[in-house]
């Protein structure tokens, strides 16, 4: 008796969402598959370290949902990334020579998406909310662990390794393309502090700052190929 009900209760369901989508137009909402590819450019913007951009990379898939009688699309989608940061170090204690320090850092972002048409589906804005967890900084060069970072007195290389894991992040940017190939750019920014952490490790602060913020920045270019 509960199932047959239940069967009635989504059947009931099913025909008022069919009925009410369909008056007084009909509209064909197309559902897509996109692999993506493409280069990453990652930064923190911070006081506390000199840093530089590295060059990474990101794939990733994504669900878009086509909505041909509104001015915007949406889309959700998970994407993995490889990245690369240079922090500015020296080889010794009282060095004057700097020395650029290279850390990796892999990140899994998921991303709930507008897309805001301005010419068709051809070319849009995109737009969302992002959120990131990310493992902790990894030295790319084992021979830096001993590094000092510069703008402190102490502090260095492998003592700022871990950085918050889990960070909230904002994306902008634009899609141009037709139907099953887009080129995308995209800048997405952290408004997470992603040096939280470092604030928990009893680090040695002497001659900087002991407060730790920072804000990531993350460029992304790449392509899309829908199915």
């Amino acid at each position: 008796m509960k199932i047959n009900s239940l069967f009635l209760l989504v059947a009931i369901t099913v025909c008022f969402v069919t009925t009410s989508f369909a008056q007084p137009r009909n509209y064909d909402i197309t559902n897509g598959i996109g692999i993506f590819g493409g280069i990453t450019k990652l930064d923190i913007e911070t006081d506390n370290f000199i840093t530089e951009q590295g060059d990474g990379f990101l794939f990733g898939m994504s669900a878009t949902v086509d909505l041909p009688h509104r001015w915007y699309n949406m889309s959700y989608g998970m994407q993995l990334s490889e990245n690369y940061i240079n922090i500015s170090g020296r080889p010794d204690m009282v060095s004057t020579q700097e020395e650029y320090i290279e850390y990796k850092m892999f990140a899994a972002q998921l991303a709930l998406l507008g897309h805001v048409k301005l010419i068709g589906s051809y070319l849009t804005i995109d737009v969302g909310p992002m959120l990131q967890y990310n493992g902790k900084f990894e030295l790319e060069n084992n021979n830096q662990e001993g590094y000092y970072i510069n703008n402190y007195t102490n502090l260095q290389a492998n003592d700022i390794l871990e950085i918050s894991r889990f960070n909230f992040n904002g994306l902008i940017g634009a899609s141009v393309g037709y139907k099953f190939f887009r080129l995308k750019a995209q800048h997405i920014y952290g408004f997470t502090n992603i040096l939280r952490k470092l604030e928990d490790q009893t680090l040695d602060t002497a001659g900087g700052d002991e407060r730790f913020e920072g804000n990531q920045s993350m460029l992304v270019f790449g392509a899309m190929i829908s199915f």
